[in-house]
């Protein structure tokens, strides 16, 4: 399952907004109002729980400044990944979309299409706020 969220115009470089992502504690800002959980489990990872759905744990595995930064779920239980495309407009704006890459069955497809649709919307919502 692919979704993709709008492109928002940030105000950061390409490669401020990558190292703005690269690190995890940041994440807590970008997170929705309806957030009950946000906990550092390593300099790389965080876990979040969100209303009506179970706890997630995020890890960084790659960063490619200025372009993109690729976080993956850290259980195997829920396959996926969470790519912020960055392209730079100059040297202090750029726009960002999120990416999310996950393999589910098309029964857990269907269950969490749209509170993923939500989520990611809201990431990139916040994301232009910065």
């Amino acid at each position: 399952m692919k979704l993709n969220s709008n492109k928002v115009t940030v105000q950061k470089s390409g490669a401020e907004l990558c190292e703005f992502l690269s690190d995890v504690k940041n994440f807590e800002q970008l997170m929705p109002e309806s957030i009950n959980k946000f906990e550092l489990i390593r300099d790389n990872a965080f876990v979040f729980g969100l209303k009506g759905m179970p706890e997630i744990a995020l890890e960084i595995k790659e960063v490619n400044s200025p372009n993109e930064v690729i976080l993956g779920a850290i259980s195997d239980k829920i396959p996926f990944t969470l790519t912020t495309k960055v392209d730079e407009i100059d040297d202090s704006s750029c726009k960002a979309e999120f990416l999310f890459d996950g393999q589910f069955n098309t029964m857990m497809s269907m269950m969490i299409k749209g509170p993923i649709t939500k989520f990611i919307a809201t990431l990139s919502e916040n994301l232009g706020k910065l």
